[in-house]
Order: C-alpha cells, then structure tokens, then sequence
C-alpha cells in the first residue's frame, strides 16, 4: 500500500489566442485533504449563493464579488501550500520547427503530458522509500477515444522513468481518468485561474463590442475578477511576471515545493517570428497611420 496518494486536477482552455495559446492548468492536493479542502470551497460556494458551475466564462457585474469571495476560499489553500498550482502556456512568437504530422495531430495530449511530467516537480516530490500514487483526474477529454487510451498509456509510463522511481511517485493507468468538473469545486476554481490568465496575458481586458467606445460590462466584471487573483499571486511572490516561467531561484527542487507557478513551454525546436511579440505588435498599433492626400482635382 502506498504511504501517501497524490490528485491532480486538470483542465484546459483557449487554444489559440492573439499572443499566447495552448492554456493548461494543474491543481495537486494529497489525497488526505481533499474532504477538507472540498469542505472548504463548498462553504464559500454555499456562503455567497453559487449553487450553478463555477467558471470563467459565467463571471458578469452581477456575479463579480460573489467570484472573488470564492476565489479567496481557493487562494487561501493555494497560500497555505495545501493545493499547488500550476499554468502552462505557449507563445505565438516561438514558432515550433520540425513538428510531425503524428505531433501536430496529437498536440492536445502531448502538451497534457508535458504538464503531467514537469510542471509539478513530481521527480523532486520525495524518495524512493516512500511511495507515492498519482491520480489524475482530466476535464473536458475530446471524443476521440483510441487517442485518448494512448495518452493514458505515455503517461502511465511514467513511473518506470528513473526520476519518478527515484522520489517514489507511480501514475497506475487505472488513475488517469476524466471527470465532470461540475463535481469537483478544485477544478471549478482551477478554470477560474486559467481563464484570468489567458483573458489578461491576450489583452482580451481592452476588448470592446463592435461599433462602442466602452467596454462591456462583463469585460470589466472579469478584469476585476483578474485583477484580485494576481493580488493573491503577489501576496504570495512580490511583482510575480504572469507571462514568463516562475523562476526556481536556484534550486530545482521548488518546482514541487512552490504551491503557485506559471511555465511559458517553449519548443525544443523554435523560431522566433519576427514582429509577432506582444510589444511589436501594440507598437504598430500606437503608430500613426498614413494619411492619403486628396488630389488636386482643378
């Protein structure tokens, strides 16, 4: 029997976005608090009235504070290190090179498994001597069954590499399964943070409906919402950047033990594409346009 059991929630959101694309988010808990972790959000759930799912896309005026009481429930155990939390991400301007057609048509669950692998620091999470069971748990699985199999499989072998033998963490197939997130409070907060993440990170925050000079007023509902999970992100790491990876300041072994960080993946094999940053591109849009002078029709 294993001495310690590991869950890890995970979701996914905004595939392709104007800077930054391929969200994926990860929340660990140990098994043994999860009734009082899920105790915890269910009561701020209760105390404030949400009794439908929790997520990103539902947040509005109305519905504003009721969103940020709850997120405070979730970013007090993220403090207290009891769920650690983890963001993948790419960026536009990093073109991949040398991708094939098997890699492109399984990107979806190559990048899963590239969060399942590193984003967690499940390699530092103990020793051999004691071990640890890794349960995951996926939102929102695609259709596509025979890919999804093969996924479980990659990621189930896992446990034989020498890193994970090494802290003692296995992943048996039979723990890697999907689950409705309307069931599980820690993946409803966990879509919340994501959803921040990548609303600030493309500047959807500046969005405005067609043919209007002001924003919507979800628009500002949901950039309040954002602005609140950053100050629980600083309140934990002062000027903490949300569009880099959070740095190990030295030790590798912070991956596991930082309960909040962020990971900008970049390809192994990458360009660079030039004038497709976030900077060049709000340069060009500050610059002036030319002006078309009208010809001299005497």
């Amino acid at each position: 029997m294993p001495d310690r059991n590991l869950l890890i929630y995970c979701d996914e959101s905004l595939s392709k976005g104007a800077f930054f694309s391929n969200f994926y988010g990860g929340a660990l808990i140990e098994a043994s608090d999860r009734e009082s972790i899920e105790h915890a959000l269910d009561a701020a759930r209760q105390a404030n009235g949400l009794n439908a799912e929790l997520k990103w896309t539902k947040i509005s005026a109305g519905y504003k504070d009721k969103y940020i009481a709850f997120i405070d429930a979730f970013f007090d155990l993220v403090a207290e290190n009891r769920i650690k939390l983890r963001i993948m991400f790419t960026q536009n301007s990093n073109r991949p090179l040398g991708l094939t057609d098997d890699q492109i048509d399984n990107a979806y669950f190559l990048l899963y498994y590239q969060l399942i692998k590193h984003a967690f620091g499940l390699a530092y999470c103990g020793t051999s001597r004691t071990n640890k069971r890794v349960s995951i748990y996926l939102d929102d699985i695609p259709d596509n069954r025979e890919k999804y199999e093969r996924f479980r499989e990659f990621v189930a072998s896992l446990s034989n590499s020498a890193e994970f033998q090494a802290s003692g963490a296995y992943i048996p197939i039979s723990e890697i399964t999907d689950v409705d997130s309307k069931k599980h409070d820690i993946l409803q907060g966990l879509d919340i943070v994501l959803g921040a993440i990548q609303f600030r990170l493309n500047n959807m925050h500046l969005e405005k409906p067609p043919g209007q000079w002001r924003r919507a007023k979800r628009t500002v509902a949901k950039e309040a919402v954002y602005k609140h999970i950053l100050r629980r992100i600083q309140a934990i790491y002062p000027n903490f950047n949300i569009g880099v990876s959070t740095s190990r300041q030295g030790d590798p072994r912070n991956v596991w033990r930082q309960p909040y960080r962020h990971w900008l993946f970049v390809p192994k094999d990458f360009a660079v594409v030039p004038g497709q940053s976030k900077k060049d591109i709000a340069k060009r849009r500050k610059a002036p346009q030319p002006t078309t002078s009208t010809p001299n029709m005497n």
